[in-house]
């Protein structure tokens, strides 16, 4: 049965009295049982460390971890039956691929037929059975990923662990195994932590995401809540690109949560994020995408530069105020209506506005 993993409280602080840092602040997260969970932040928001304290390498200074009901927070990694995939991937070198799948069932004194049977079939399950005899400097870097990955697995630990394993990888390669990881996660049905920078990754494979910053939580939720009802303008320009425009809260509709807003660049309406009253400044995060072209839009200005990427064209607009506004056209053809000079909208259940 996959395994539920409650973290409550955890605190990590690195340093002497009167120059500490807080690493990880007041983490409190509950990991469902098969859930591909990820810790999503930028460089230094405390994502690995909250990560290693969950395998055991580094000791919290508060709070308690729970694998289902069994409190883990003070246990040795090497009996917390965990399973990692380092960044470095941390394959040994003079050891063939069946080698370093191998090496973790022969610690655990598993018997030599057993551990033939489940080192081939690791090496199945990531389609490296052909490759089994080479070693990591033969491989490429996708295929040493997936030995990684393969010898994680082989264990049977009740949670995968993995820091940043694509960062190493090449973007088109990084593309391709992204839907490979997410597949055999959900075969093996693991309960698994996932350590990313990269919001494609996030997006594209996690069941949930927290957004850490400055050693806190800013905001859990599925990838779409997330990308669409981001609570704080942090979440919303990190999870994606976005327009954050400041203004103040005029009107809030109590049935819809619709507030409207007069902002530099006109009027703009918008789903609250959270409680607001009239009066209060917000900031309305619009995504490029959701902006479209209208006969009589609220905001208008000119089209000052277009990138071209073929299946998406992405345009900067100049609006009242020197604001400039990013816009992305999909399939965009040789006549593009963001051109020149032009009037926008946005529906208000594409843009949110955050209080504050």
């Amino acid at each position: 049965m996959p395994t539920t993993i409650t973290i409550a409280g955890i605190t990590k602080t690195f340093g002497r009295a009167g120059r500490q840092v807080k690493a990880v602040d007041d983490a409190n997260l509950v990991i469902e049982p098969g859930e591909i969970f990820f810790l999503l932040g930028p460089s230094g928001c405390g994502k690995t460390t909250l990560l290693r304290m969950i395998a055991g390498f580094i000791q919290p200074t508060a709070g308690t971890i729970h694998f289902n009901e069994k409190d883990i927070t003070r246990l040795s990694p090497n009996k917390r039956n965990a399973g990692m995939v380092f960044q470095s991937y941390a394959l040994w070198p003079h050891m063939t691929a069946i080698g370093n799948v191998t090496f973790g069932l022969k610690v655990r004194n598993i018997t030599q037929q057993q551990r033939s049977e489940r080192a081939e079939a690791a090496l199945k399950d990531v389609q490296l059975s052909h490759l089994a005899d080479r070693k990591p400097g033969e491989l490429s870097g996708g295929q040493q990923q997936r030995v990684a990955l393969a010898r994680a697995l082989v264990i049977r630990p009740d949670v995968l662990l993995l820091d940043e394993p694509l960062s190493n990888l090449d973007a088109r390669l990084r593309n391709d195994l992204r839907d490979e990881i997410r597949r055999i996660c959900k075969e093996v049905g693991i309960t698994t932590v996932y350590v990313t920078h990269d919001q494609k990754e996030a997006l594209s494979i996690a069941d949930r995401i927290a957004v850490m910053r400055d050693g806190k939580i800013v905001q859990a939720g599925t990838p779409m809540e997330v990308y669409r009802r981001p609570t704080t303008t942090f979440a919303a320009s990190f999870l994606g690109e976005t327009n954050l425009i400041p203004g103040t809260i005029d009107a809030i509709e109590p049935t819809s949560g619709v507030a409207t807003l007069t902002t530099p660049v006109g009027v703009i309406q918008g789903i609250l994020a959270c409680h607001a009253k009239p009066g209060a400044t917000a900031t309305v995060s619009i995504r490029p995408e959701h902006l479209r072209a209208t006969a009589s839009g609220p905001i208008r200005g000119e089209i000052v530069s277009t990138s071209y990427l073929g299946d998406v064209a992405h345009h900067r607009c100049r609006v009242s105020g020197g604001v400039l506004l990013h816009i992305s056209e999909f399939a965009p053809g040789p006549r593009s209506v963001f051109s020149g000079l032009v009037a926008l909208a946005v529906h208000p259940e594409d843009a949110v506005v955050i209080p504050g």
